[in-house]
């Protein structure tokens, strides 16, 4: 009877749960169940082949059996910081499929479809079409100045001091209050943008906006949102007076954000995600 059952294949990633966050357990199986065990022995049963990507946040072990499963299965385990705000490392993208990743590439090598892609990216980032006959560096270059137009906009909102956007990942106590807001706040961005890229399957270096870095696509992908989520934050923390004193010394503002932890340049958080841009 069992010779008539077809073989088992992974659940296609449209039909998934897409993430799913696991602190302080160890992740094993046991039964031939993927389950997480608390510190009181107490089983959470995961239908580990229903989920894109397990999201390992800290205090979280995972036996040799638990990442074999994973891997059969086609399920992505990421380490990750708490809240996913950091990503330390990963198993295999997507579930081991190439196919978006063979589409990312194919886009980002033919000139025509790459400013097809930076073309829609804009259009969704700032709800209108862009200049028709522009090259992707001019692209780049108007969106530049609509940014910088956002910045000041959002810091008059606020009633931020604002100047200009400006830092520098080996100096970081010599920028101002709201570019370290904005550099801690990007930073985190990055770390959950980039998990989730990872879990679609796409690779973080081929961008097409951004190109040449470890993280291009990332920065592409967080860019489309980072206005509608972690700048206005940044603004309003940089804007609150009379708040305790930060790890660097300057009111509410800790040096750098890996979790609840504040962290300096030297640390290798920082290192990854260089509280940039």
């Amino acid at each position: 009877m069992a010779e008539l059952l077809p073989p088992l294949k992974p659940i296609a990633i449209k039909e998934r749960l897409s993430i799913l966050f696991v602190e302080k357990g160890h992740l094993d199986v046991l039964d031939g169940a993927f389950v997480v065990v608390d510190k009181n022995g107490v089983r959470i049963h995961i239908p580990v082949g229903g989920v894109a990507c397990l999201m390992l946040e800290p205090g979280t072990r995972v036996s040799h059996a638990a990442a074999a499963l994973a891997a059969r299965v086609g399920t992505l385990l990421v380490w990750v910081g708490e809240a996913g705000v950091r990503l330390y490392s990963s198993g295999q993208p997507g579930g081991a499929r190439s196919n978006r990743l063979l589409y990312q590439a194919k886009l980002a090598l033919d000139d025509a479809a790459r400013l097809k892609v930076v073309r829609k990216m804009y259009a969704i980032r700032f709800g209108e079409e862009p200049p028709s006959r522009r090259s992707v560096e001019q692209l780049r270059g108007i969106e530049g100045v609509r940014v910088r137009e956002t910045y000041k906009r959002l810091a008059a909102k606020y009633g931020v001091a604002w100047k200009a956007r400006n830092y520098d990942t080996q100096e970081w106590d010599r920028a101002d209050v709201p570019n370290r807001c904005l550099s801690a706040a990007t930073a985190c961005l990055y770390g959950v943008t980039e998990a989730a890229v990872l879990a679609a399957g796409y690779a973080p270096a081929v961008g097409f906006i951004h190109t040449g870095k470890p993280l291009s696509f990332v920065y592409d992908v967080a860019d489309v949102f980072k206005f509608e989520t972690v700048v206005p934050v940044a603004f309003r923390v940089a804007a609150k007076k009379n708040t305790p004193t930060g790890a660097g010394g300057t009111p509410g503002l800790p040096r750098c954000i890996s979790g609840n932890t504040a962290v300096g340049a030297d640390h290798p958080d920082h290192r990854r995600y260089p509280c940039s841009r």
